[in-house]
């Protein structure tokens, strides 16, 4: 095992941990910028480091077809070839091809599908995805799953689950780096209770490093989201990672932790970014609305990093979705507020003040009272009283 978790404080169910890996020392919760091909979009390494980012998300499937796993093997693996020297994960490629690909078929050998360089049918197997991200080198990898979207039902969700399990020993036993590598199961099961226990249960039968809670943020409702964060992280070892995939929303970050998680990753700062939006506090920031033309204030008056101390909202709204730079700088600025609430998470709870935090976070977001139904739902289990952010007459909305 390539990896050390400390827990340094605690608030109820949520934790802040110091996540010790082999190229970087990380302070958890904490939030992953997706590098779909050994970078982020629009900022270099060094940008990444000055806004405090901590562990970025490599993409298996993209970096196998370019540059290719054996060139960056040959090359020192990819933190060398980026030269990124804080800690990188890779996921196991699956989610893309699923997603992303024409007629990709799951079976017992792995995941089929067209090739999209020439179209001829080729296989992914979890013996495969593990030697391509052994060539990698990322500091944790990923198993192969078998990927469902969260809003199927019926028997496929129960094959995939059990599936699931069973390529976990297929890839640890092709996993040839245990000492620098670390191999994450991911807890399959859909929406439903029994399904998601059998596989955490089995998971963790295979004493992993960390754990992954997968098949969520695919468009199933808020409540039933939570409630399988909650079941999962409740069930999930006390002293591993545990790692929400595909949950980038602030409010879905800062319920997710009062739950007891402690990382995720999405593109949702990046990519909103390049639609002209910017993450705020009170929420989204979209600087193409015609009312930001003349607006001379920063994104946020209340951020200090580089974009907000240099530039305004009108030359911003002249940039956006015209010109490279206005993408640029929007991911800078969503990315350090995504570091910045990390941080704020991560202090909160080490300094005994979390439903401190949390309150000042909810009335911002809603300033009339009107917290959503599942967040208040969430919070309770939570064990964290937000009725002083709530109007009685407006809170609890769906």
């Amino acid at each position: 095992m390539a990896l050390r978790f400390e827990i340094l404080g605690r608030f109820n169910r949520a934790r802040a941990a110091r996540l010790t890996l082999p190229h970087f020392i990380c302070q958890t919760p904490l939030f992953m910028p997706v590098g779909t091909q050994g970078t982020i979009k629009g900022l270099t390494n060094s940008q990444l480091e000055d806004i405090g980012c901590q562990i970025i998300l490599g993409n298996t499937y993209h970096l196998a077809l370019r540059p290719g796993a054996e060139l960056i093997d040959e090359l020192g693996g990819l933190h060398k070839f980026m030269n990124w020297q804080r800690a990188m994960l890779t996921d196991s490629g699956g989610f893309q091809m699923v997603s992303l690909l024409h007629l990709a078929d799951i079976t017992e050998k792995g995941v089929t599908f067209q090739s999209p360089v020439d179209g001829k049918p080729m296989l992914l197997t979890p013996e495969e995805s593990i030697q391509i991200q052994n060539k990698i080198g990322a500091d944790i990898i990923m198993a192969l799953d078998d990927v469902v979207k969260t809003t199927i039902t019926g028997p496929r969700i129960e094959e995939a689950m059990y599936r699931t399990l069973r390529w976990i020993d297929r890839c640890i036993d092709a996993h040839q780096k245990p000492d620098v590598q670390n191999l994450f199961g991911i807890v399959q099961g859909g929406l439903d209770p029994k399904l998601r226990d059998i596989c955490v249960t089995g998971l963790v039968k295979r004493n992993l490093p960390g754990y992954a809670i997968g098949g969520l943020a695919g468009g199933e409702d808020k409540d039933s989201f939570w409630r399988v964060v909650a079941q999962c992280t409740a069930a999930l070892p006390e002293d591993k990672p545990r790692y929400v995939m595909g949950v980038g929303y602030p409010l879905d970050i800062v319920v997710c932790s009062a739950l007891g998680a402690d990382m995720y990753d999405c593109v949702y700062p990046t990519r909103t970014a390049r639609f002209g939006t910017a993450l705020v506090p009170e929420g989204v920031l979209k600087l193409k609305h015609k009312a930001m033309a003349n607006d001379d204030r920063p994104i946020d008056s209340s951020c200090t990093c580089m974009v907000c101390k240099n530039y305004t909202r009108a030359y911003l709204h002249s940039l956006v979705t015209k010109d490279a730079m206005g993408s640029q700088l929007l991911s800078y600025h969503n990315l350090s507020y995504m570091m910045r609430l990390s941080k704020d998470l991560h202090t909160s709870i080490v300094q005994g003040c979390f439903p401190e935090f949390v309150h000042s976070f909810l009335r911002v977001q809603f300033p009339m009272g009107d917290v959503p139904q599942w967040v208040c739902n969430a919070m309770d289990v939570a064990g964290i009283d937000i009725s002083a952010c709530c109007d009685p007459f407006t809170s609890c909305q769906d």
